[in-house]
């Protein structure tokens, strides 16, 4: 059919051909292919092409069955091009083309048919040599292609596409792939395939070949006996599975040291045996079969470590050795690991075996020499045998026996021979011997023993004074028990331990840091003196040896703090360890300063106490007055003050009292401590001050406004007024316990002597006063400033008895509400309600003196103290002063008269006899304690009368007497029996702790003493003078507050007269003075 149809169709071709011109022919077509022939696998490309025309779909025909090629996964068509990929045989087959459009002419001539040939690609053959392999064989695998060898090889193995590299054992030469030495994990499925250059590219991978690697075969190694004993015989066996027809070798210790056959060693087939083991044959053994086909060796057996014993040990023991004529000596053999054996006695050498006899007796591995003798001595020694492996033991190393003909003793000795209770002592027995059991005895040889020691030593612990006395010993051993001589006694005495006792020296519990600290140990009982000492801290030892009963610490410091003991030594001898005693270092204290009372009432006592930290004690006390610092003198820390020591500075009680105080002790006050030898001193207290609120003459300090007590927010003005000079003023305030500036930059502004603190806060609360650069006081006033709604108003100064006084209750918000019912109180206590919001006390009085506070609906103000002094106390600045000024002026002229009468009389003695006559300033007192800082002001009166104010005092003193007719008789000082006359402008005053400190007194007074002598009785006394006669007259001048010191001016006249000189040149006892005194006092 298909012949038939190309037929008519060419025949077509040509009618077509034939009525038509050359021109009007169909666009040819041609078609190429390429690769062809092609190999399966490979891509094939058919391209179809029209001439003068490429614009045309194209159709694919193959095999002349007009079958249109179809695409699919392997077969594609893209314009012209028709693409076979993984050429297989099937592709194989003539194909042909055509190009169709939509103009004329729609389709071209079909191509000329092609055809396409598909070759298979060469066949690839593995060979695989040998297989089955063993382990350790090399394995070799060659790759072969047909008709082509000239290409590169790749090797696979196990399907999974691995490519089999190069490693030691695996190499890769051409076509061959050589495996040495197989083991089990080359196993597996191998293949390989060959690739070259030139088409085809590759071949076919080969059939896989399946490589099998097995493993030698197993030997077996035995070795009997093991282990072995020297001597014997052992017996190697090699054998391997499933073969026994091989030659075997064999191996010692992985040296691979063949081993061959000698006297003691013989292999016979596959058993090696080894004749009179010896320890250099223990070692570790293999083998391994061999033959000459496949395999050739077997697998090495696993290695067994053959272990050759020595014969047991056999040891003899001899006791006791050296024995003593009559002792019973016992011989025992024993074999080491195995007692179950019968064992063999020889003596001296001369393998003449030892048998029994009435002395002699064997029993199991004992042999027992009773009541041995001389002829016993010699060399022993035995041997084990027994019926099972190993037969007999090694023959014991011998023992010579000595055997003495005498009886031994026994050498007493102590190591302490006098000791205290509790001491251990030990008593040493000694023998010459060993295997001795020690019998102790005391008091008596013959008594029943103290105690039996397997030792020879016996220790008596913690002994007591019953445990003295006289000790033997004595030694035994064997059954029956063989008894040496008894030792010579020793004495043991023994006495009580003494005491050791530590005291702390001072005996203060509390002690602080650089002081001097001394601890004595005294041994009580102790007999002799000739102790050393031990010291210790917190039980460590801190002086070893010392000779000297104290124990010095200087200076101490935190690190000596503890608990600390003490000992004594004496030889080997020690004292009872005393009871501890603390020392507690602490850092150095600060004494803390109290006033009582603080603020200043004029004719009162005031008290300085000074309190250290009080657990400690012994302290002495040094007291001061704060003065501007100056450089060179004592002064605090911060250099705020130095200090002047008062008069009496350094006293043995912690408080000082001022009498009387007045204006001089204005001011502030600081105290120290001091203890011990060397004296160790505490730091400076802070100061603290005592306060006058009366105005000074010298400095004042007013407010504005003039109240205590003020708002928060407001403003308050404090002005220092210092008497002619308003410079070198400064403003302090107390808070707390502390002194700080009163008027700091952040809050004030100063303008000349006033300070003004714009806002002020409850912080600003406190006492103010003023201080001069030469060290003088104003005034304080307490200033206390109230964040509430309510204040009192009341004087900021003292008020005087007599005078009117008005307090006002003034609220915050006073615009809203300017007058409230308020009540009024005086030291907590309801004294009045008013309306008006003020209180007005008409004529104060003492009473009226007290805490002062209001109350209303606004809420309650704080408390503001009233201080009320005496009705016209001081002479205050102003015309007062005038009226006094005069008085005094008149005293003055009439002292100074006074003084001319005197000197007048003066010389009128002198004519009558001799007389000395002496104008002198009176000597001031002078202070036995030597503070630090006492140097500072060396006359403590003349001190404090400076720091308290003006002062000017003049003195004119005469003294009158009369010389004794007897010219032997030893003058009489002018000083005994003086007729003075003084004229004092100053203070009276009165003195405590030789204080100088001149209070104000409240008397003027004009006091005549007429006194009179009575005359001295001969029997020396002295005679008792009568009680003066005095008239007074009292005058009470006005006084304004707040005086300061006032001049005073007194003229005192003493008369006395001279008695007679006794018979012996005694001094005559001076007769009372009749004196005149005209005073003129204020207070």
């Amino acid at each position: 059919m298909e012949p038939t149809l190309l037929c008519v169709l060419l025949l077509l071709n040509t009618y077509i051909n034939s009525g038509h011109s050359e021109d009007d022919a169909l666009p040819k077509t041609t078609l190429t292919v390429k690769p062809n022939p092609a190999f399966t696998g490979e891509t094939v490309t058919l391209m179809c092409s029209v001439t003068y025309d490429s614009r045309r779909n194209y159709q694919w025909y193959k095999d002349w069955n007009y079958n249109v090629v179809s695409q699919s996964v392997r077969h594609t068509i893209t314009g012209d091009t028709f693409t076979i990929s993984r050429a297989a045989e099937s592709d194989q087959g003539q194909y042909w083309c055509e190009g169709n459009r939509a103009s004329r002419p729609i389709s071209s001539q079909p191509s000329d048919p092609v055809t396409l040939t598909v070759k298979a690609l060469p066949k690839t053959t593995l060979t695989v040599k040998p297989n089955p392999a063993f382990t350790g064989e090399t394995v070799t695998l060659m790759c072969s292609v047909t008709y082509d060898s000239r290409r590169n090889y790749q090797w696979y193995k196990d399907w999974n596409y691995n490519v089999v590299s190069q490693s030691v054992r695996h190499t890769i030469t051409g076509d061959t792939f050589t495996i040495s030495r197989a083991a089990e994990s080359d196993q597996g499925q191998y293949w390989c395939e060959g690739n070259r250059a030139s088409r085809p590219i590759s071949s076919q991978p080969s059939d896989p070949v399946t490589l099998t690697v097995k493993a030698l075969p197993k030997t077996t190694l035995t070795v009997k006996p093991n282990p072995a004993f020297t001597g014997e015989t052992v017996t190697l066996m090699c054998s391997v599975t499933y073969d026994s027809r091989r030659n075997y070798q064999w191996y010692k210790d992985w040296n691979y040291n063949v081993v061959s056959q000698s006297v003691r060693h013989t292999i016979t087939g596959d058993t090696f045996t080894i004749s009179r083991a010896a320890e250099s044959d223990q070692g570790q053994y293999w083998c391994e079969g061999n033959r000459a086909s496949r395999p050739i060796s077997s697998q090495p057996s696993d290695p067994v470590t053959l272990t050759v014993k020595a014969l047991p040990k056999t040891t003899l023991t001899v006791k006791p050795n050296p024995a003593f004529t009559g002792e019973t000596v016992t011989l025992m053999c024993s074999v080491t690991y195995d007692s179950r054996r019968n064992y063999q006695w020889y003596k001296d050498w001369n393998y003449n075996v030892v048998s029994q006899s009435v002395r002699h007796t064997i029993t199991g591995d004992t042999f027992t020499i009773s009541r041995a003798a001389e002829s016993d001595q010699g060399q022993y020694w035995c041997e084990g045998n027994r019926a099972s492996r190993p037969i007999s033991s090694q023959p014991s190393d011998p023992v010579t026996l000595t055997v003495k003909d005498y009886q031994p003793s026994t050498s007493l000795t102590s190591d302490k021979e006098d000791v205290f209770t509790g001491d251990r002592v030990t008593l040493s027995c000694t023998v010459e011997s060993p295997g001795w059991k020690i019998y102790w005895y005391r008091h008596r040889p013959d008594s029943t023993p103290v105690t039996t020691t397997s030792g020879y030593s016996y220790t008596l612990s913690w002994v007591r004074v019953s445990d003295g006395g006289q000790y033997w010993c004595r030694a035994g051993r064997g059954d029956p028990v063989y008894y040496t001589l008894y030792s010579d006694p020793v004495q043991i005495n023994i006495t009580e331990r003494p005491v050791a006792v530590l005291t702390l020296q001072p005996n203060w519990t509390q002690i602080f840091i650089r002081e001097t600290v001394t601890m004595r140990c005294d041994i009580q009982g102790g007999g002799d003196s000739d102790w050393n000492y031990r010291w210790y801290n917190n039980s460590q030892l801190v002086i070893t040896f010392n000779t000297k009963p104290e124990y010095r610490i200087s200076p101490v410091y935190w690190s000596n703090s503890g608990s600390y003991t003490c000992e004594g030594v004496k030889g080997d001898k020690f004292s009872k360890t005393s009871d501890a005693v603390q020392l507690t270092v602490s850092d150095q204290p600060q004494p803390v300063l109290s006033i009582s009372p603080q603020w200043l009432n004029p004719g009162d006592s005031v008290t300085l106490s000074c309190e250290v930290d009080k657990t400690s004690t012994g302290w002495r006390f040094s007291w001061y007055r704060t003065v501007p610092y100056r450089a060179g003198l004592p002064s605090l820390s911060d250099k705020s003050y130095s200090l002047q020591p008062l008069s009496d500075n350094v006293t043995s009680e912690d408080s000082y009292t001022l009498i009387p105080a007045g204006p001089t002790h204005t001011g502030g006050y600081v105290c120290r401590a001091g203890r011990g030898d060397p004296v160790y001193d505490t730091l400076y207290s802070e100061p603290q001050f005592l306060w006058s609120g009366d105005l000074q003459p010298s400095a004042s300090l007013t407010v504005n406004p003039n109240t205590t007590q003020h708002f928060t927010s407001k403003s308050l003005s404090l002005t220092c007024e210092l008497k002619g000079n308003s410079t070198g003023w400064r403003l302090k305030r107390y808070r707390e316990r502390r002194v700080k500036s009163g008027c700091v930059s952040t809050w004030r502004s100063i303008t000349k002597s006033t300070c003004t603190i714009r806002s002020l806060t409850t912080w600003y609360s406190g006492v103010f006063w003023c201080e001069s650069g030469s060290g003088e006081y104003s005034n304080a006033v307490n200033i206390t400033v109230n964040d509430g709604d309510v204040i009192l108003e009341s004087p900021v100064h003292p008020v005087t008895e007599g005078d009117s006084v008005t307090l006002t209750c003034t609220f915050r918000h006073q615009g809203t509400n300017p007058k409230l019912n308020t009540d009024f109180y005086k030291d907590g206590t309801l004294i009045k309600n008013e309306t008006t919001g003020e209180m007005t006390i008409p004529t104060v009085s003492k009473s009226d003196e007290g805490f002062y506070k209001c109350k209303s609906g606004e809420g309650e103000s704080p408390e503001s103290w009233v201080t009320v002094r005496g009705d016209k106390m001081f002479v205050a600045p102003g015309s007062s002063t005038s009226v006094l000024v005069g008085v005094v002026v008149g005293l003055l002229f009439a002292g100074v008269l006074l003084v001319i009468l005197l000197v007048l009389l003066v010389r009128y003695q002198n004519r009558k006899g001799s007389c000395f006559n002496r104008i002198f300033r009176p000597t001031q007192p002078q202070s036995t304690n030597h503070d630090p800082q006492q140097d500072q002001g060396s006359t403590q009166d003349v001190a404090g009368a400076s720091a308290a104010g003006p002062s000017h005092m003049t003195y004119a003193q005469i003294q009158l007497k009369k010389l004794d007719k007897k010219k032997k008789e030893k003058r009489n000082d002018p000083k005994d029996y003086p007729v003075y006359s003084e004229v004092k402008t100053g203070k009276a005053t009165g003195k405590t702790h030789s204080t100088a400190a001149a209070r104000p007194v409240d008397v003027t007074y004009v006091e005549v003493d007429l006194q009179k002598k009575i005359k001295t009785k001969k029997k020396r006394e002295k005679a008792t003078p009568p009680e003066p006669e005095s008239v007074y007259s009292l005058v009470k001048p006005y006084t304004a507050p707040a005086a300061g010191p006032v001049d005073v001016t007194y003229a005192e006249v003493d008369l006395q007269k001279k008695n007679k000189a006794k018979k012996k040149r005694e001094r005559a006892t001076p007769p009372e003075a009749d004196s005149v005194y005209s005073r003129l006092k204020p207070r």
